[in-house]
């Protein structure tokens, strides 16, 4: 699937004595502002924001390369404990992972987005894209609730979910979510889990 800013490409080389016509489906708009810029101007991205600033990474959204943002919005921050917030928040190196988990290598369209399609993030890991119906899945749900903001160096998709990455997690959390659970409650029956958090 091709796309001109975002815009998806309908027909193709039509030739016309002076030049070649594609056909596209929407208006596209004039695009000024950097992905670091969407951020700085986007109220429900306020908390992105901040960390953004606290984790140094102001001057990549700013470069030339073409990025695609998944942005996490206020909402997506609020729905996660804010003991685990405020520990990410306060470990620069979990922080950091966290945001790069939410860069993808290369400028990524929605229409460009495909059911099956596993995207490599700045961090080194990946993300699985599918759709339930219409709408675009990530790792299984369906979490943009605002797609294809243009940027000079990129596209930023607004998320209400966090997407948080195993090295942004502790050992007792990554735990919580497999198949040793059960020892867990062990653990922590035994007083023993401060260790592991």
């Amino acid at each position: 699937i091709v796309t001109v800013n975002c815009a998806r490409l309908l027909k193709a080389d039509h030739h016309a004595t002076n030049g070649v016509v594609h056909v596209i489906d929407k208006v596209i708009a004039t695009t000024t502002n950097s992905i670091q810029q969407v951020i700085e101007t986007e109220e429900s991205l306020e908390t992105l924001r901040a960390a953004v600033a606290a984790s140094d990474l102001n001057s990549l959204l700013e470069s030339e390369g073409q990025y695609t943002l998944l942005a996490p919005t206020n909402e997506a921050f609020e729905k996660i404990p804010r003991e685990t917030l405020n520990r990410i928040l306060g470990d620069p190196e979990a922080l950091r992972d966290l945001l790069n988990h939410h860069i993808l290598k290369s400028a990524m369209c929605a229409e460009a987005i495909i059911a099956g399609l596993t995207m490599e993030t700045l961090e080194g890991t990946t993300l699985d894209v599918g759709c339930s119906g219409e709408e675009l899945t990530l790792n299984g749900k369906p979490i943009i609730a605002n797609k294809d903001v243009l940027a000079t160096n990129g596209v930023v998709h607004f998320v209400n979910e966090l997407l948080i990455p195993d090295s942004a997690k502790t050992l007792f959390e990554l735990a919580q979510e497999s198949e040793v659970s059960k020892s867990m409650d062990l653990f922590r029956q035994a007083g023993l889990s401060s260790h592991l958090t």
